[in-house]
């Protein structure tokens, strides 16, 4: 009856839960539009100011992982709203910095906000009804990436209307609402997993993540074939395989290596690096392609707001599509989804690409390619969700929006190597190092589509719980659900559609 009470409320949990994602969401994109007002205010320099951005994704990429496992052992609701606090607290700091170091710091504070991800899907999955289960995680997983969208496209009105400050006073006053909320009406989730974090694997963890994207981060100014980032890349090799062999020893791992090479978890988390290699990347180059002067011959000359409106059509189908996915999914198949998702992004970047001579082509090529990310992101995290057991549902799907963070910093470092490779005259880039970019993105969502064909389908693919009926409860549920009684009382339920599944547990 306890369980019953606790998911009679599911709406509200999923409307605080959704607000948490939004305000964490939006603050991976407001500032991008505005580091130059940023570099100006605090009198720093370019290379410097990118640090802002870095520092969070740096973070980010760290904490995620770390308190998805937090949640799984100590309470998802209580870390849930500890890491709301934190980003809360890391916005105060933002707002309040009069240089950029204490910038920085703020921004490194606010990546431990990236655990409300995999804090979220694992109180969907411990509180929701099993009929609700997958329309709600693909609306969080779609809401994510909707606001990191949307922060683009707010970051030029509030700017306008206010100033930058209050790119961090507006999402701290979310993030506090929605952390009193959760601490109100979220329920504490039931399900834990004994065992402690462990030092090493953590440290190591850390360490590969730092040196990868700190190369990938400095390789344009640096040089891709420069002392410094052959060595950082190398680093983190090294350390990436000490990682690993350190998890598998572990005896209470960060992360569950057998997990991450289930078939639907590493085919999945490879289909999201790739988008997030596509998805980061435009959010970064398109605003900065229409802000170019129309002197060049191809910019719009646009403002800090009429560039980010060229994002407003993507925001808009992604969030839509990503709400009716999940149905979608059901009657399909979510490999299916993912790969049509694949299919779509990349009909869009091939737009960008070759046909942006017009702002009604760039409108167009950005609502597509909100149709191919909504339908991606919410299919993959379901599956993601509905391939590991309840407990490792955190880390799970916190190394999956990780990894989809990893992507970008990649798209971003690539995409910034190929359109400022040799530049015009006034220092501005041509034309064809854009075409190139966004033709380059056009072939990570491609190899993405091959990679989707890898996503198990059938009952091995899905996450089955099992529950013990008697004969007569079993031959119940067969006169009035579409599946049949398993003889000896046995009978296997996909945690994602709510069907029965007849045989072994999938793995």
């Amino acid at each position: 009856m306890a369980s019953e009470t606790r998911r009679t409320h599911h709406q509200v949990t999923f409307a605080v839960l959704a607000a948490g994602v939004n305000a964490y969401a939006l603050l991976q994109s407001l500032v991008t539009p505005v580091l130059p007002t940023i570099q100006a205010d605090l009198h720093t320099n370019q290379n410097t100011v990118t640090w802002v951005l870095t520092a969070y994704l740096l973070s980010a990429s760290i904490f995620t992982p770390i308190m998805g496992r937090l949640g799984d052992m100590i309470g998802k609701e209580r870390v849930f709203v500890a890491t709301l606090s934190a980003l809360a607290a890391g916005s105060l700091l933002a707002a309040l910095a009069t240089n950029v170091q204490v910038m920085i710091i703020a921004r490194v504070v606010q990546g431990i906000g990236g655990g409300v991800l995999p804090l979220a899907f694992g109180i969907i999955r411990d509180e929701f009804p099993r009929e609700k289960l997958s329309g709600a995680v693909g609306a969080i997983a779609s809401l994510s990436a909707v606001g990191a969208g949307l922060g683009i496209v707010l970051a030029g009105p509030i700017v306008h209307a206010l100033d930058y400050h209050w790119l961090f006073w507006l999402p701290m006053i979310l993030t506090i609402a929605a952390a009193v909320a959760a601490a109100i009406f979220v329920p504490e989730s039931p399900v834990r997993t004994p065992g402690r974090i462990s030092f090493l694997p953590a440290v190591l963890l850390s360490s590969w993540l730092v040196a990868l994207l700190v190369a990938l981060s400095q390789a344009p100014s640096w040089g891709w074939a420069s002392g410094k980032v052959i060595g950082l890349f190398a680093a983190a090799l090294v350390l990436a395989v000490c990682w690993v062999a350190v998890e598998r020893a572990a005896a209470t791992p960060l992360i569950d290596m057998s997990m991450m090479r289930r078939p639907a978890v590493w085919t999945n988390n490879l289909v999201a690096l790739l988008f997030g290699v596509g998805m980061y990347a435009v959010f970064a180059f398109l605003p900065e392609f229409v802000q170019t002067p129309k002197s060049t011959g191809y910019g719009f000359g646009a403002s800090i707001t009429q560039s980010g409106l060229i994002l407003l059509p993507m925001t808009v189908t992604m969030f839509l599509v990503g709400l009716g996915a999940s149905g979608f999914a059901a009657r399909v198949g979510g490999k299916t989804v993912v790969l049509l998702g694949s299919l779509v992004g990349t009909t869009s970047m091939a737009l960008l690409a070759f046909a942006h001579t017009h702002t009604w082509e760039l409108y167009l090529a950005t609502a597509v390619m909100g149709v191919g990310f909504g339908l991606a992101f919410a299919a993959m995290s379901t599956l993601i969700v509905s391939a590991v057991p309840p407990e490792q549902t955190g880390v799970a799907s916190g190394m999956n929006a990780n990894i989809r963070t990893i992507g970008g910093s990649i798209g971003a470092a690539l995409m910034a190597s190929v359109v400022t490779a040799g530049p015009a005259a006034d220092g501005l880039p041509r034309e064809a190092g854009y075409t190139h970019g966004f033709a380059m993105l056009g072939g990570a969502l491609l190899v993405a589509a091959f990679a989707a064909v890898l996503i198990p389908v059938g009952a091995r693919a899905r996450r089955v719980e099992f529950v013990h009926e008697s004969a007569q409860e079993a031959a119940h549920g067969a006169a009035h659900a579409p599946h049949a009684a398993v003889p000896g009382g046995t009978v296997g339920r996909d945690t994602v559609t709510g069907d029965a599944v007849a045989g072994d547990r999938a793995e």
